[in-house]
Parts: C-alpha cells; sequence; structure tokens
C-alpha cells in the first residue's frame, strides 16, 4: 500500500511546484512588462527632445502600445485559453522583447545629437568678444550651413522605428494579463485566488517603481554616452534641451522581458485544481490531517515573510495586498465588493481635488512670462522678445539657449539679454555688460548672465512635496479597492468565459482610453506651449517651455472630468447587482420554506 501511495502524493507534491513556479513567472511576467512600460513612459519627454516632436505626435507614439493590443486582443482572448497559455504567454514576453529593441534601433542609426546654441563661436575663446557682432556676421553663414544640411540629414523620421516597435511591444503584452489570470482562476480555490491575483497586482507596482528607478538614472546620462565628451556639452539636467541615454534602459527592458518568458516554457497546459487530493489519500484520514497541518504551516510561515517583504515597497503594493487579503479573510461576495470598490474610489476622488491648491506659478522669462522691464506679462507673440534693450543686436527670435540674469530673470538667449560681452568657455561661460538686465531696474551694478535658466521659487518645491504625499495618499485608498472591483468583472464571468471576458474589458479599455488619451492630452499640452524649439531646417521642433499654470488645470480638470463621468455606469452596475441580489435571495427562499423560518427564528 505504501508503495502506491507515493507516486499519487509525489504527483500532487509535483503540481502544486509547477502552480507555484506559474505564480512565481508570472509575478516576473508582470514585473518585466510594467517595467518597459513604466520606462517608455519616463522616456518620453527625452524622445519628444531627441526627435524634435511635438507632445501631440508623442502622445500618438504613446497609444501605439494601445494599438498593438487592439490588434489582436480579440483573438487571444478567445482562443487563448484553448490553447497552450503558459507558451503563448512566453511567445508575447519575447515579441515584446523584440518590439523594445526596436524601439532603440534610431539611437545605432541617427548621428549624433546636436541641440540649439548661440555658443558655437564661442566655445574656443576665454576672450571678451561682442555678442551683437557676433550674431550679425555669423547669422547668414549658419543659416547657409544649416539649409545644405537640411538636405543630408536622415533622422527626421526615426520616430517612426519607435511607433512600430510600441505597437510590436503592445501585441507581445496583450495575452499576458488575461491568460495569467484565467489559469489561476482556473487551477486554483476560488477563496484563494483574489489573494493570488493581488499578489500579482503588487508585480504592477513593482514593475513601474524599478522602471522609473531606472528612467531617472538613464535621464542623467547624456543621450550620446561614451561618444561625446561630457566637458563639452554647455547644457545642464535642468535644460529644456538636454536629451538622456534614452536607448540605454530600453535595451535592459528588452532583457528583461526575454528572460520573462523562459520559465513559461516549460509548464503544462493545464493542471489539478489546487487542493484536489486523489482517491488514494482521501482514504488515509492521517495522511490528509497531516497534509493540511503542513499547508497551514507553510500559509503562516509564507504569510510572515510576505508582510516582512512588503514593507519596503510603496503603499499602493500595501493597498492591492490587503483589498485581496481581506477578500479572502472575509468572504466578500460580489455585491459587498462592488460596494466597497464604488466608495473607496469616491472618497479617493474628492480627496484629489485638494491638488487644485498646490499651485507654482511660472518663471519669469523675459518677454515669455514677464516684460523686459519685470512686470507680468498678458500675452505672448515673438515679437515680445524684442524690445529696446536688444533692439540694436538683430538677434533671433527662434534661438533657445537660456541664461540667468543677476536680477533672477531668465532671457532665451545671450543676444536678447544684450549682452555685449563674454568671458569663459562652454558651460563656464558669463555673459557681461547685458543691458536688458541693466535696463530691468536691478540696482546693484552687476549685470552679467549665466548659461541655463533661472531657479524656480522656493514656493515650487514645497509644492511639489505636497502634491507627492497628497499622490500617496489618493494612491493608498485607490488601491484599497483596486481588488474588489477587478475580482467584481472576474466573478461575473463564467469559467469558460473569463479569458474573453479580461479581453473584450481591455479591448475597450484601449478603444476609450488608452488609444485616445496620450492624442488629445498631448494636443492640450502643445496647446500650453510658450516657446517652441526650431529644427535644422528652420520648422517648429519640440516644445522648451510650457505656461505651467494651465498645464496644471489641464492636467488635473481634465482627469478630474473623465473619472466623474466614470461614476454614471458605477452606480448603474450596484443597481443592477442589487437587483440580482434580491431576485435570487427571493428564489432561495421560495425554493427552502426551511431558509425563510431559519430568518425569521434569526431576527427574533
Amino acid at each position: 500500500m505504501k508503495e502506491t501511495k507515493k507516486p499519487a502524493a509525489t504527483e500532487k507534491f509535483c503540481c502544486i511546484s509547477k502552480f507555484k513556479v506559474f505564480l512565481l513567472a508570472s509575478s516576473f511576467a508582470y514585473i518585466a512588462k510594467t517595467m518597459s512600460g513604466a520606462y517608455m513612459n519616463s522616456m518620453l519627454t527625452q524622445i519628444e527632445r531627441r526627435f524634435n516632436i511635438p507632445a501631440s505626435l508623442v502622445g500618438i507614439i504613446n497609444g501605439s502600445f494601445e494599438i498593438g493590443n487592439l490588434l489582436v486582443i480579440a483573438f487571444v482572448s478567445y482562443f487563448g485559453a484553448k490553447l497552450h497559455r503558459p507558451r503563448i504567454i512566453a511567445l508575447g514576453c519575447t515579441v515584446m522583447s523584440f518590439g523594445c529593441l526596436l524601439i532603440s534601433l534610431p539611437h545605432f542609426l541617427m548621428e549624433r545629437y546636436q541641440y540649439e546654441t548661440a555658443l558655437s563661436p564661442l566655445e574656443n575663446s576665454s576672450s571678451s568678444m561682442s555678442m551683437c557682432l557676433i550674431n550679425q556676421s555669423q547669422s547668414f553663414t549658419h543659416m547657409e550651413k544649416q539649409s545644405a544640411e537640411c538636405e543630408q540629414t536622415s533622422g527626421s523620421l526615426m520616430w517612426v522605428f519607435v511607433l512600430v516597435g510600441n505597437i510590436i511591444r503592445g501585441i507581445g503584452e496583450t495575452p499576458i494579463m488575461p491568460l495569467v489570470i484565467s489559469y489561476v482562476e482556473d487551477f486554483s480555490k476560488a477563496e484563494n485566488s483574489p489573494f493570488y491575483i493581488g499578489c500579482l497586482q503588487i508585480a504592477t507596482v513593482i514593475g513601474p517603481f524599478l522602471g522609473f528607478m531606472l528612467g531617472s538614472y538613464c535621464a542623467q546620462l547624456y543621450v550620446d554616452l561614451g561618444f561625446t565628451d561630457i566637458e563639452e556639452v554647455t547644457i545642464t539636467l535642468t535644460d529644456a534641451r538636454w536629451v538622456g541615454a534614452w536607448w540605454l534602459g530600453i535595451l535592459i527592458c528588452a532583457s528583461v522581458n526575454l528572460l520573462a518568458g523562459i520559465p513559461f516554457c516549460f509548464l503544462p497546459k493545464s493542471l489539478p485544481k489546487e487542493g484536489q487530493a486523489s482517491e488514494t489519500e482521501l482514504l488515509s484520514m492521517r495522511n490528509a490531517s497531516l497534509l493540511q497541518e503542513r499547508s497551514e504551516t507553510q500559509a503562516k510561515r509564507k504569510m510572515r515573510e510576505i508582510t516582512k517583504a512588503v514593507y519596503n515597497l510603496p503603499v499602493i503594493c500595501i493597498g492591492y495586498f490587503l483589498g485581496g487579503f481581506l477578500m479572502k479573510k472575509f468572504k466578500i461576495s460580489t455585491i459587498q465588493a462592488a460596494n466597497i470598490a464604488f466608495w473607496i474610489s469616491l472618497i479617493e476622488y474628492l480627496i484629489y481635488f485638494a491638488a487644485y491648491f498646490t499651485v507654482c506659478e511660472n518663471s519669469p522669462v523675459a518677454g515669455l512670462t514677464v516684460s523686459y522691464e519685470g512686470v507680468e506679462q498678458v500675452s505672448y507673440m515673438e515679437t515680445t522678445l524684442l524690445a529696446d534693450c536688444n533692439s540694436d543686436c538683430d538677434c533671433s527670435v527662434k534661438v533657445w539657449d537660456p541664461v540667468c540674469g543677476a536680477n533672477g530673470i531668465t532671457y532665451v538667449s545671450p543676444c536678447l539679454a544684450g549682452c555685449t560681452a563674454s568671458d569663459g568657455t562652454r558651460k563656464y561661460t558669463v555673459f557681461e555688460n547685458c543691458t536688458c538686465v541693466a535696463a530691468s531696474g536691478f540696482s546693484s551694478g552687476n549685470v552679467s548672465a549665466v548659461l541655463g535658466q533661472c531657479d524656480k521659487e522656493a514656493n515650487c518645491d514645497m509644492m511639489l512635496h505636497y502634491f507627492l504625499i497628497l499622490c500617496i495618499v489618493c494612491s493608498l485608498i485607490y488601491s484599497l479597492g483596486a481588488m474588489p472591483g477587478y475580482m467584481v468583472l472576474i466573478r461575473s464571468l463564467k469559467p469558460e468565459e473569463k479569458s474573453f471576458g479580461m479581453g473584450i474589458h481591455t479591448l475597450a479599455s484601449r478603444v476609450f482610453a488608452g488609444i485616445p488619451s496620450p492624442i488629445y492630452f498631448g494636443a492640450l499640452i502643445d496647446s500650453t506651449c510658450l516657446k517652441w524649439g526650431t529644427l535644422s531646417c528652420g520648422g517648429e521642433g519640440a516644445c522648451r517651455m510650457y505656461d505651467i499654470v494651465t498645464y496644471r488645470w489641464f492636467y488635473l480638470g481634465l482627469p478630474a472630468i473623465l473619472r466623474g463621468v466614470s461614476y454614471i455606469p458605477c452606480v448603474l452596475i450596484l443597481l443592477i447587482l442589487k437587483k440580482q441580489l434580491k431576485s435570487s435571495d427571493g428564489k432561495t427562499l421560495k425554493r427552502s420554506p426551511m431558509a425563510m423560518q431559519a430568518i425569521e427564528e434569526q431576527n427574533d
């Protein structure tokens, strides 16, 4: 008898191990896909500057990921559950890796990055010289040189590689979420699946955390890392012309996605239901008791380990974890989960409006946000960049090479600041005898300017801290209701329709939110631009400075309106669920008179 039990026990042990391997592999796949997504989002500004394109076009590039999802989501969701799900997930991870490689390709095909600057004639000189005379003598030869190079440049359409690569990345990401969720739902206990899915949702927070950290690091590295001497670069990290090594992190993401797909190649198409015991094992109560005791011990140990590991993650991880754990602990029903998700979301939505009080004013830039006398400016036109103090310099209003005057006002270029002399080289250049600095009424005799924009007011840094704290609070509250809301969707579907239903839900999200939102947000952001960059051929490039007051109203206002409208169908869903609950309770009571008697006795 012992020899007959051993294979069954071994088989069950292997099945449990494979399910755990699937959960771990799925967590890594979630981290990989969200890491690359977060990294791409953090690099959108760098891509905008590198390819010198407007925010609306960047929005199309960002939305192209959703287009890739849209192309295959219905097919994958319907047929994916009928095929070998782990291998399809592995294929998706591999396709995502290829998409990331394609995104990084333009860096190796384009010429070295060249930014707008008025310092090219001054780079190798440390003696004083007249800025105005240089501007006049060099302007025509510089324009002729640019026109000659215009036809030779090959980097103008390289952003298409990023667009296509992002579409392919979206195609690869499509099967991961719906097939993982359906696999977990099919082979786990009903009371355990919210906890498992909650743990997977934690991975979707770890991924963005790693992605943004990687993006922060790569943004501090110059784009032509290893090919350009950083000492020759006259711009700094805070300059609107700075471009970080956006391509480096995407190569790392490609490697991570490729590794994430490997474990799925060795997992089976199906597994026994979690906790399902063989007939041989059911005959032995002693073995069953020992197995249960061992399982409870492992669950307690796992809980202790998870509690220690959540500790240092962002608060949103805690929210996802608690949401899934509380649903498992209290066996929350579908209608209860719907109510919890609705009211928690509504509370967070109301707290969100406190962000409107985190106000930061525009930086003082002569001719853009303030006049050359330092008075607040009502409107901006290119002619407002010219004033009496720089009228003799014949300055170009297209060039963006900002300098900070000793009066605390930023000027679009040294020439527009009226500077007639300079001293130093490259990033250490100091511009002197700046007539516009003197004309602003600055009392001391220092009328010089240095490269770069002036620092913002200390109030802006304080408001940023308040805004980040508010975001943390809102994220924690919202994440507490995320898992209950997610389980309402899953539990409303039949077992054989879960994968397809999840796919349709994702499809609707892509069509009505994922694809259009980056485009119209990008268009709104473009409408707040105060100063556009200039392409080498004279066309309009990336925005160099935004009206942050108007930007703030768009950034906070549009999501508030869209979220407010979204509560209308939420209320309808609650009413439908309550009606279904009453209907099912009524049928149960009619079929079982003993249930009615038990309820009456309980009320007594």
